[in-house]
C-alpha cells in the first residue's frame, strides 16, 4: 500500500476486481467522456482493456466509501510499465506512436506511464496529489530515472489545435538525448512562436500535459494523430535528475 488515510487508499492493482474496476474508470473517462474506442473495448461490460494490460502495474486510487460491488470504488488510475516488463512484451506501449531509440540507449531504467485518468468527482481535489506521491514512491523504491508516456489532445484537428502545439515546441522541446520521435508524424511547429497568444495557447494544453511540464518534463518530435482513439497525442519524457525540485516537492510531499 502506498498511501492511505480515512477516504483514499493507493496501492499496486492486486486482483483481477482491481483491475476491471481501473478499467471501467478509464471506459468512463477515455469512451464515454472523450469519444474513444479500441479493438478490445468491451461496451457491454464498459471497460476499456487492450493487449498490453498483462503486461502493466495498475496504481488505483481507492474511494473506501464507493461501492466494491459495483466496481465504481477506483477513482483513479495510473498505468506502468518498466523497462524489464516491456522487454517480456516485446515493446512499449508508446512505440506504436514514437521511435523510442534514443531512450534504449540511453541504458538508463525506464518507466512508461499511461492511462492516467481520474474520476470527474475528484478532479481539482487531493486526488491527483495521492497519484503524484504514489508515483514519486515507485519511482524511488525502483531507481527510475527516465519517464515517459503519451499524452492527450481531445480531437483529431491538427489545425484547430496549431497554437498549443507550437507552443509546446517552441518552448518544452526534449534536448536531443531524450528527444522521441513520432512515427506517423504530425509537425508540431505548425505557427511562429511571435505569432502565438501564449496564455491562450497555454489554457488549451490538458491540466496533465500542464502538471507534466511544471515538473521539468519536456515533449518529443511531433505529434501523433490518433483516429481510433479521437485523440493528437504528444511524448511527454521526464529525467528524474532534472526534475524542478520545487515542484518535485508539492507532489511528492517533500519525499525524496
Amino acid at each position: 500500500m502506498l498511501v492511505s488515510d480515512l477516504q483514499f487508499e493507493l496501492r499496486l492493482a492486486s486482483d483481477p476486481r482491481d483491475l476491471a474496476a481501473a478499467q471501467r474508470l478509464r471506459y468512463a473517462v477515455f469512451v464515454e467522456e472523450l469519444g474513444g474506442d479500441g479493438p478490445m473495448v468491451d461496451h457491454d461490460a464498459r471497460r476499456e482493456t487492450d493487449r498490453f494490460d498483462p503486461y502493466f502495474e495498475h496504481l488505483v486510487l481507492v474511494d473506501r466509501q464507493r461501492d466494491v460491488e459495483a466496481l465504481d470504488y477506483v477513482v483513479g488510475v495510473y498505468r506502468l510499465l518498466t523497462d524489464t516488463a516491456a522487454a517480456r512484451m516485446g515493446q512499449f506501449y508508446s512505440e506504436d506512436e514514437y521511435d523510442l531509440t534514443v531512450l534504449r540507449d540511453s541504458g538508463r531504467p525506464l518507466l512508461e506511464l499511461g492511462r492516467s485518468c481520474l474520476h470527474p468527482d475528484y478532479r481539482g481535489g487531493t486526488a491527483m496529489l495521492h497519484l503524484w506521491g504514489g508515483l514519486a514512491r515507485y519511482v524511488r523504491e525502483r531507481g527510475i530515472e527516465v519517464l515517459f508516456g503519451v499524452a492527450s489532445f481531445h480531437g483529431t484537428d491538427s489545425d484547430a489545435l496549431a497554437a498549443p502545439l507550437s507552443l509546446l515546441h517552441h518552448r518544452h522541446l526534449a534536448p536531443p538525448e531524450l528527444r522521441v520521435r513520432s512515427r506517423t508524424y504530425q509537425p508540431m511547429n505548425l505557427m511562429d512562436e511571435s505569432a502565438i497568444d501564449r496564455p491562450r495557447a497555454m489554457r488549451a494544453v490538458p491540466a496533465l500535459i500542464k502538471a507534466y511540464l511544471r515538473l521539468g518534463g519536456f515533449v518529443g518530435d511531433g505529434a501523433f494523430v490518433d483516429q481510433p482513439f479521437n485523440t493528437t497525442d504528444i511524448c511527454l519524457v521526464m529525467d528524474t535528475e532534472k526534475l524542478n525540485a520545487q515542484q518535485t516537492a508539492i507532489y511528492t510531499g517533500g519525499a525524496r
